[in-house]
């Protein structure tokens, strides 16, 4: 199989998808890898280095995406953006996030140009378990109090709090809504940053788990509508960490709750790739991160992990490797028939929908995901 790695074009966008010991190990099944020139440099990776594991540098997109039919799978990390929308075509497998309950419009354009979607965040295991957005919901989690701290510095707009505070000074209170894996190393981060941290979710099992975790330094809240509103309205910085496989984010604080928190707080969503999970996140980027409710400051950048590139694409390419080399060696459809948590992850197939919860996100009829597979 011919695998395609272009540049990540996304603003700020510097992981790659994947790194020289991933080239090698395609390259030691039989594999060739082309790889857009500079794609890697953003994480520190040099085409030399590439090329050092056995892969071809290419100069253009185009090349590396293989729009005239040359390359038979994409590797990403980010969704394509529209300027991409036209390297796209029939027959062509693409292995990278997706988030397209979030994204009607990619969700189209990849059906309308038959493409074989298979998406990191959907490949699920049968312990409900998401390893691909595993590592990267890391990445985020830990950033979240890291920007968020950022932000309450006046000079941001916050409210000018010391996440740690000082001796005889209260600390920051901080609030992460979502006790999955993003919330609970943003508890961890947070904790380590001296401030008052409350976690909240509707699973108990992890909220049990965090105690034993942060030895019950972390508040750990059953979450309900009024205990969200009566946490959110006491904090500094809120996390919203929220996760729902597949479909689209719930929106647990309200554009009336923001009006009644404290002036310069700061609201982070790591949810908002799948839509956020408050009711006025829209995506920012890295160039632009924050804007202003009321009188709150909203965090809302749709790819966190990519201001620490080095760090997300080995964590990222660790977890994906060993799928991106079932997909190469066995081809798309039989790589999903021998591991039904790959399976998961198929996203579309010959111009349908083969995930229901983005289905009901996007308002298209999703197909039985056996129909794809038959």
């Amino acid at each position: 199989m011919r695998v395609g790695v272009p540049k990540e074009v996304k603003n700020h966008e510097y992981r790659v998808a994947i790194t020289p010991i991933g080239v090698h190990e395609l390259v030691a099944h039989g594999h060739e890898v082309v790889i857009e020139r500079g794609a890697g440099l953003g994480s520190q990776i040099t085409d030399q280095e590439y090329v050092g594991a056995g892969a071809t540098i290419v100069d253009t997109a185009e090349d590396a995406w293989g729009t005239d039919g040359g390359v038979d799978m994409v590797l990403k990390v980010k969704e394509p953006v529209a300027e991409e929308y036209g390297r796209m075509r029939e027959g062509l497998t693409l292995f990278t996030y997706l988030h397209l309950a979030a994204d009607k419009p990619l969700t189209e354009e990849l059906m309308s140009r038959q493409v074989t979607g298979i998406a990191y965040e959907t490949v699920q295991l049968p312990s409900g378990g998401l390893p691909l957005l595993y590592p990267m919901s890391e990445v985020a989690g830990c950033l979240a109090p890291q920007v968020g701290a950022y932000s309450l510095m006046k000079a941001q707009g916050g409210r000018g709090v010391l996440m740690g505070g000082v001796g005889g000074v209260a600390n920051a209170k901080v609030v992460i809504i979502g006790a999955g894996v993003s919330g609970q190393n943003a508890a961890n981060i947070a904790l380590g940053m001296g401030a008052d941290v409350t976690l909240l979710d509707t699973d108990l099992d992890k909220l049990r788990m965090s105690f034993w975790r942060y030895n019950n330094r972390v508040h750990g809240l059953a979450s309900s509508k009024l205990a969200i509103e009566q946490q959110v309205m006491e904090a500094d910085l809120v996390i919203g960490a929220v996760l729902i496989p597949g479909a689209a984010a719930p929106k647990l604080v309200t554009n009336d709750l923001v009006s009644r928190m404290k002036p310069g707080s700061v609201l982070v969503d790591i949810a908002i790739d799948q839509g956020g999970c408050f009711e006025d996140s829209h995506a920012t980027t890295h160039a632009d991160p924050t804007y202003e409710v009321h009188s709150s400051i909203f965090y809302c950048v749709a790819n966190m992990p990519g201001a620490v590139p080095n760090t997300s694409t080995y964590a990222l390419t660790n977890a994906t490797m060993p799928y991106a080399v079932a997909l190469a060696d066995k081809g798309w459809q039989q790589a999903c028939r021998d591991d039904a948590s790959l399976a998961l992850g198929l996203n579309t197939w010959d111009g349908r929908l083969t995930n229901r919860p983005v289905g009901d996100a996007v308002g298209i009829d999703a197909i039985d995901l056996a129909e794809a597979l038959a």
